[in-house]
């Protein structure tokens, strides 16, 4: 059969060590000799022996996620083989996270990670409720994190002298030791008067970056 579709540009190879590969701008995939995290519902693809089960978030976890909107539904995967994961054809991007690292993600662009890291759904200071949502995912540990974004990601240094306004429905993440809080950018009176529609940002303070995906987050894509 001839067509460029088994090419060796879409074909898989065997995987070549254990953990977590880009396969291509669009999937991961996981080379499972033991145990790792995933997204529920992200796996796409899988060869060998592997189960899947759901992880809970415990009782706290569950009650925020039910207030907020937010949260990370995980499943565990466990034996031995390749699973290949993807979420609505996003992008996808690999973190090395070392010993001291925090990177605080919305669990909204979780996709795989490595049972090495230690992850806690922790209030965003200062946010209140907003689009975003009030609980984001803070990652630490030793590991690879997989993350996903609608399109390519604008990753913005933040500095002492210039802090990064960003919109609640637009952030990814940020790094550790990043303080937040809101910021209005919109008279009293231009809100009564309809408002422009970008009338409270996320401020970010401190040394660090933060990852905003290039649009807002829809209603029916929040989760």
């Amino acid at each position: 059969m001839n067509s460029d579709l088994f090419s060796n540009e879409h074909m898989v190879a065997p995987a070549t060590a254990v953990g977590m590969t880009l396969q291509n701008s669009k999937s991961i995939r996981y080379a499972v000799n033991g145990e790792m995290r995933a997204r529920q519902g992200a796996m796409v693809a899988y060869r060998g022996n592997l189960q899947f089960e759901r992880k809970g978030q415990g009782v706290g976890g569950m009650l925020k996620r039910a207030v907020t909107g937010e949260g990370l539904p995980l499943m565990t995967v466990r034996g031995q083989g390749e699973a290949w994961f993807a979420h609505e054809a996003q992008s996808c991007f690999i973190v090395d996270i070392v010993q001291g690292d925090l990177l605080t993600v919305n669990g909204r662009n979780v996709l795989c990670f490595d049972a090495t890291l230690s992850y806690e759904i922790k209030t965003v200071k200062g946010a209140g409720m907003t689009g975003g949502g009030l609980f984001n995912s803070v990652f630490s540990g030793y590991g690879r994190l997989g993350l996903i974004c609608e399109g390519s990601p604008l990753v913005i240094p933040v500095t002492a002298q210039q802090p990064v306004y960003v919109d609640t429905d637009a952030v990814v993440g940020w790094t550790a030791h990043l303080q937040t809080s809101l910021h209005r950018s919109q008279s009293v009176g231009s809100m009564i008067r309809g408002g422009s529609g970008e009338a409270v940002q996320l401020m970010l303070q401190g040394e660090g970056h933060v990852i905003v995906r290039p649009s807002e987050v829809t209603p029916q894509k929040a989760q």
